[in-house]
């Protein structure tokens, strides 16, 4: 598990190590400046002459580009450094760099001049994390003019030093116009920026380089946002020995309108295959031979919609018989669901994972909201948090940090909002960005497997966020699995279910 941080979190990270801890600014940069260009000559070919061309801010970011200039040239590359920013905004590194460099004769050109020919490699020096507004006037000419190059010749790379020049440290988001790196080499901690979309695709590769930040400077930061990697699983439920199938979980899947038995089936499955004991699922009577005859492993109990205002003591005590509900998966908006949503969000006990028909439902009948609590997982995608919190999907996708962490803080339960990079959020305003998966997994059904998932997950013990994030990861890596197997076009959901183990 590693952590992840705003623009403003990793200028603390640095501050504290300058000042606190007593490294100096300059042998930071020199170590972020030889990992940057130890990464530039893996992406330069050694069997011809290189060149390259470094476009370098007047900030520190411009100044890592300056020393990176001088590193490659003792390495053989031919350089020419692009000074783009106003000298006279110039930090004090970005001045003593370019004076060490004026003495080793390194080529220098400035804005308006350009130099001429064709580079094998750009290195994008301009911005680093602390841009703010919409990129214009004559930054904007140098990034345009670097992408004509890189269309002119598709052997061009470019490299991007912290982050890419455009993308914003905490959002991700372009402002106005992002340069595209093959690789990103950030320093000390990733940025949220690079784990979410468009930045994850402007960034490449990512590679983080370890610059010399000690240990306490993450604390003194306030970094509250973490994301997990493969050795994290070690940390998901170890199935014990002696146990028995009451031992790993019992969960209750009140799912499946008729016509939508396919929903509850992929909870089901998903379930079981993330190590389930006993699952449940609870749907209307059309469902129940469906059901029966695709998971004969899953307890099939139905009722009749017509009947359900006249008999809610069924519905609670199914609720008592289980460890975890999943609420929602193709329940449908008929009349009964309010009903049905509201008695178990009432009266169950155990946690509750929404998805789907619930959060809808929530959405018609906002007076819903008041039963959620801390022992409850929401997993909206955009869409269902549009009109859960009266934003636009838009507003959702500029932010989606904010957003989870807003309706978590609002209603208390856990938010899982699901996309591309997927952002889960608790009440005490811890965050994970989600890392794996793919976009194979964009078809019906998915979350379905994703809700069996996390359902299990929780039932088996792990705390709220805990389940849901390792949850999202768990799915992710199936998803990646199935897509391996079955190519990017060809999975469904149940592949994913299928594919699901650590």
């Amino acid at each position: 598990m590693k952590n992840s941080l705003t623009g403003a979190q990793a200028k603390e990270v640095d501050q504290y190590t300058i000042q606190q801890i007593g490294i100096p600014s300059l042998v930071l940069m020199e170590r972020a400046a030889l990992a940057a260009s130890d990464a530039a000559c893996e992406l330069l070919d050694a069997e011809k002459k290189k060149v390259c061309w470094i476009a370098c801010g007047s900030g520190n970011n411009g100044a890592d580009g300056i020393a990176m200039g001088r590193i490659l040239q003792s390495r053989g590359v031919q350089i020419v450094l692009i000074l783009a920013g106003n000298e006279e905004h110039a930090t004090a590194e970005y001045r003593i760099q370019k004076q060490i460099a004026q003495r080793l004769d390194i080529r220098m050109v400035t804005l308006p001049q350009l130099p001429e020919g064709q580079p094998d490699l750009i290195v994008d020096a301009l911005f680093g994390i602390g841009l703010t507004r919409e990129v214009g006037g004559s930054y904007r000419g140098l990034i345009e003019w670097l992408m004509t190059k890189r269309e002119e010749n598709a052997g061009v790379k470019i490299l991007a030093v912290d982050i890419p020049s455009g993308i914003h440290a905490d959002t991700g988001a372009v402002m106005g116009i992002a340069l595209k790196a093959e690789v990103t080499v950030t320093f000390g901690y990733t940025k949220n920026g690079l784990l979410l979309y468009p930045g994850r695709n402007y960034a490449g590769q990512v590679r983080i380089a370890d610059i010399g930040f000690v240990g306490s400077s993450l604390s003194q930061s306030g970094s509250d946002v973490k994301y997990l990697e493969a050795e994290d699983l070690a940390a998901l439920p170890v199935r014990r020995a002696d146990g028995n199938k009451g031992t790993f979980g019992k969960i209750l899947i009140i799912a499946g309108c008729e016509g939508m038995s396919g929903a509850a089936y992929l909870s089901a499955l998903a379930a079981y295959r993330t190590g389930a004991g006993l699952v449940k699922i609870l749907t209307v009577e059309a469902n129940r031979m469906i059901l029966q005859s695709q998971i004969p492993e899953a307890i099939v109990a139905s009722y009749d919609p017509a009947q359900m205002e006249e008999n809610p003591e069924m519905i609670e005590q199914q609720c008592e018989w289980a460890d975890a509900i999943i609420l929602g998966p193709g329940l449908g908006r008929e009349a009964h669901v309010e009903m049905l949503v509201r008695t178990v969000l009432e009266f169950a006990y155990v946690p509750i994972v929404l998805d789907a028909d619930a959060l809808n439902t929530i959405a018609d009948y906002p007076q819903l909201a008041r039963y959620l609590t801390e022992n409850m997982i929401l997993t909206p995608h955009i869409g269902e948090m549009s009109r859960l919190m009266g934003l636009t999907a838009d507003e959702i996708k500029a932010d989606p940090i904010r957003t989870a962490r807003e309706y978590s803080a609002d209603t208390g339960a856990v938010c899982v909002l699901k996309d591309a990079s997927t952002v889960i959020a608790d009440k005490d305003g811890r965050v994970y960005i989600n890392t794996s998966g793919c976009s194979a997994m964009a078809k019906g059904g998915s979350g379905d497997v994703l809700t069996g998932v996390i359902g299990t997950l929780i039932a088996q013990g792990m705390e709220g966020i805990d389940a849901a994030a390792y949850g999202v990861y768990v799915h992710g890596l199936a998803g990646e699995r199935a897509a391996q197997k079955k190519g990017s076009n060809g999975i469904l959901a149940h592949d994913i279910a299928d594919c699901i183990g650590w």
